[in-house]
């Protein structure tokens, strides 16, 4: 888990200094329209709406954007009919990777989904085929400034969170998924600043990445998937050592 945190964090932080960002907006905008889309575009009503929101706040995307991406799920304005879709894979090393999508057009997804997968040296699997590896947990980042790691403790028993971990700067906080939104708001009324709130898949057991070689070439894969126009979040179940994620990061 810790590994696959830690890049987590690396991806966030590439996503917002370098020239992505119009893809990030991209995927929280789908995000958001899905929401709107399944749950209406009340964010008091809507648990997920209102966090999909808030972290497209957190990475100071536009009001207006956002307001467009709500009314593209309510049908008040034309878009792409969008729908989620996982799909369950491989990549090098025998590594197993989740890959959610939100897509008007699934044999397209498909088709480039696999095209790359084989092009890269991984592939498709059946359904099923991963899946059992994964667990759906809810995910919050907190900002570790002015929290001792005693008072982030209290904190997550008290809003009844699971677990937690320490990051660069941050917290990361695990709890169920179905007390994600409970959780975030209560710690937000405990004045304790969220980073970001989600929903992510976490492994149960993981594949050790032992050389640069390897992590260099695995990490250029997961790149390469997100990148992917129709993709919102790859997960993977590798571990690697924090000095050896230290040193690609720095790279």
């Amino acid at each position: 888990m810790a590994g696959h945190s830690k890049w987590a964090n690396i991806r966030h932080r590439k996503a917002v200094v370098d020239a992505r960002r119009a893809k990030l907006f991209t995927r929280l905008a789908r995000e958001i329209t899905i929401a709107a889309r399944l749950g209406g575009g009340d964010p008091e009503a809507n648990p997920r709406l209102r966090l999909a929101i808030e972290n497209a706040r957190a990475e100071n995307m536009p009001m207006e954007n956002i307001r467009r991406a709500i009314q593209r799920g309510t049908g008040e304005i034309q878009g792409e009919q969008l729908e989620e879709v996982l799909y369950e894979g491989y990549g090098p090393f025998g590594v197993a990777l989740l890959i959610e999508v939100a897509t008007d057009n699934r044999n397209r997804t498909v088709s480039l989904l696999r095209s790359t997968l084989n092009r890269l040296g991984g592939s498709l699997g059946e359904s099923g085929s991963v899946l059992w590896n994964f667990e759906r947990k809810g995910v919050i980042t907190v900002d570790a400034q002015g929290i001792s790691e005693d008072e982030l403790l209290e904190h997550v028993l008290e809003v009844g969170a699971e677990d937690y971990i320490r990051g660069e700067g941050s917290y990361i906080i695990y709890c169920a998924p179905d007390r994600l939104a409970q959780c975030q708001r209560a710690l937000q009324e405990r004045g304790v600043r969220v980073q970001q709130a989600k929903l992510e898949y976490l492994p149960k057991s993981t594949v050790r990445i032992e050389s640069r070689e390897q992590a260099e070439r695995l990490l250029k894969f997961l790149e390469t998937l997100e990148d992917l126009d129709d993709v919102q979040n790859v997960y993977s179940n590798f571990e690697m050592d924090d000095a050896l994620m230290e040193s690609l990061q720095h790279a």
